[in-house]
C-alpha cells in the first residue's frame, strides 16, 4: 500500500465512491486537462467586454494538459491544446475541476518543443 492511499474503516469495508487519496493514472489515449482562464466575461484586444452569454458560435477552448494516457503520441504534460468545450466530461480530483479528453479531440497543440514546420495534427 503506497502512502497516498488513505486507509478504510478498522472492519476493511471501503467507502463507496472514495478516491480523494487515491493516485490517478490515465488509460489508453485519454488526457485530462485543465481550463486555461474562467469560462466566463472576455475581453477583445481593443478592450471591450464581452459577456459570456454572448453568442459567437462554435468557440473552441485551450487548456493545459495535466496527465496523459500511455497511448497519447503527440501530446505531453504541460502542454496547451485547444479542443471543442460543448461536448466535454468534467471530473473532479482532490478539489479541483478538470476535463477528460481525448487525443483524437484535440485540434491543435501549442508547446515550445514543437519544431517549426511539424503540423501537430493527429493522424
Amino acid at each position: 500500500m503506497t502512502d497516498d492511499v488513505e486507509t478504510g474503516p478498522a472492519d476493511g469495508a471501503t467507502h463507496m465512491g472514495r478516491t480523494d487519496k487515491l493516485p490517478v493514472r490515465m488509460l489508453s489515449d485519454r488526457l485530462l486537462v485543465q481550463l486555461d482562464g474562467e469560462a466566463g466575461d472576455r475581453r477583445s484586444s481593443g478592450g471591450i467586454l464581452i459577456p459570456a452569454t454572448a453568442q459567437l458560435g462554435r468557440r473552441l477552448t485551450w487548456a493545459e494538459v495535466r496527465a496523459c494516457g500511455p497511448n497519447v503520441r503527440a501530446v505531453q504534460e504541460g502542454d496547451h491544446v485547444l479542443f471543442n468545450a460543448d461536448d466535454v466530461a468534467e471530473v473532479e480530483v482532490r478539489g479541483e475541476t478538470f476535463v477528460m479528453l481525448r487525443e483524437r479531440d484535440l485540434h491543435a497543440v501549442a508547446a515550445e518543443r514543437l519544431e517549426e514546420g511539424h503540423s501537430g495534427l493527429y493522424l
